[in-house]
């Protein structure tokens, strides 16, 4: 079966705008004709080969645009230290030429990386200056990613209250421009906040639609989250566990032939959340310890962070100790406060009381590793979307 067959009774009608074909502008130059959907191998492969042709003709802005695309390869595929060398190099390479467009893409991959990583302050600073470097070089593409990877940033630690507009102001403007690739990521950005504040339905109908654009268009990628979203929401809304788990084994199909090692991940946790619902506590605890195994070989703080509290709840169901449960929980919550994930010590709390464990042990204490948040107020401050048009 083709892997973007039967959604037809699963999926919303789209309620506006004629999206084209997905693209991948961080493939730029000799690279421009790869696809949104290439595999991630082969795209590093050809990076490395144009990167050594583009360094002997002395090609300053290609061997940037080179280096661009082994930093975004690298960094899908889990390869972090390479993507931070990588993005590096591009940024020093476009400066060198006084390419201000070249500068923001390399500035919007790095900050890209750092939230990744869990490095929000990095991450907020670094998009904050591409957004800036893209507006300097008239690139409106780049700004807009700049400005969605500030969205996506804030959306991320649960700071809706932020972001929420953005993402609303960043989706209305891909629907103007038919850019699909943007269109899904911000249907699918406010599906997730509204999945996490518990409005089920709206989630349901815009992660269904961001999985119809992006078929449309041709982006698996896109396809692939949107349609994990949706086993998510099959889930806990109507516990229904045969359709979730069939719609994250044709996600899984997808992340597989794109070699997507991060999105393979997170299906893999979703499907062991999908079980832990189900009351399946054993095949939970074993999705998640292969999750976790995943995350810790990307050096994902957020996922493998994700990935131990599923399995300290699919353990504790299965009878281990209530004060190691305790205690794990609690290394957890403060290990979100340290990254500055919201959301997910809310997470944490919840969990306390669903196995019975609470008060944790510890202060408890207020996050802290994100700082009053001046830094995100002020990064914030750069997302001014009428600048796309």
């Amino acid at each position: 079966m083709d892997l973007m067959t039967g959604l037809a009774e699963q999926v919303a009608t789209p309620e506006a705008g004629a999206a084209g074909k997905a693209s991948a502008p961080e493939y730029q130059g000799a690279l421009g004709a790869l696809s949104v959907n290439a595999s991630l191998t082969d795209v590093l492969a050809r990076g490395f080969e144009e990167l050594r042709a583009a360094q002997a003709a002395g090609d300053l802005k290609e061997t940037a645009r080179c280096h661009l695309a082994v930093a975004e390869a690298s960094r899908r595929l889990g390869r972090t230290a390479e993507a931070d060398r990588a993005w590096k190099a591009s940024y020093r390479t476009a400066r060198a030429a006084g390419h201000a467009g070249a500068m923001a893409w390399a500035l919007w991959s790095g900050g890209t990386l750092a939230r990744q990583r869990g490095a929000f302050r990095l991450a907020y600073r670094l998009l904050a200056l591409a957004a800036e470097w893209g507006e300097r070089g008239g690139d409106v593409v780049v700004r807009g990613y700049s400005l969605a990877g500030l969205a996506e940033t804030g959306r991320i630690q649960g700071d809706y209250a932020a972001v929420e507009e953005l993402h609303e102001q960043l989706l209305a403007e891909a629907r103007r421009r038919g850019e699909a690739r943007h269109t899904v990521w911000a249907l699918e950005g406010i599906a997730q906040m509204h999945r996490n504040t518990g409005a089920y339905d709206r989630a349901h109908a815009l992660f269904a639609e961001a999985a119809e654009t992006a078929e449309r268009a041709e982006d698996h990628r896109g396809w692939a989250w949107a349609l994990r979203g949706m086993a998510d929401v099959v889930s806990v809304r109507d516990g229904d566990v045969a359709q979730a788990l069939t719609l994250l084994t044709r996600a899984e199909a997808a992340c597989q032939a794109m070699d997507l090692r991060g999105a393979l991940a997170f299906n893999h946790k979703m499907r062991g959340n999908v079980l832990y619902r189900a009351g399946r506590y054993e095949e939970a605890r074993d999705l998640y310890t292969q999750a976790l195994a995943e995350f810790r070989d990307m050096t994902e703080p957020r996922g493998t962070a994700l990935s131990r509290l599923g399995l300290a709840k699919a353990r504790a169901r299965l009878g281990c100790d209530s004060a190691e449960t305790a205690a794990e929980l609690a290394t957890l919550r403060d290990q979100f406060n340290r990254i500055g994930l919201h959301h997910a010590r809310e997470m944490v709390d919840k969990a306390a009381a669903e196995l019975g464990v609470g008060p944790l042990p510890g202060p408890g204490t207020a996050p802290t590793a994100t700082p009053p948040d001046a830094y995100r107020t002020e990064a914030l401050c750069a997302t001014d979307v009428a600048g796309l048009r």
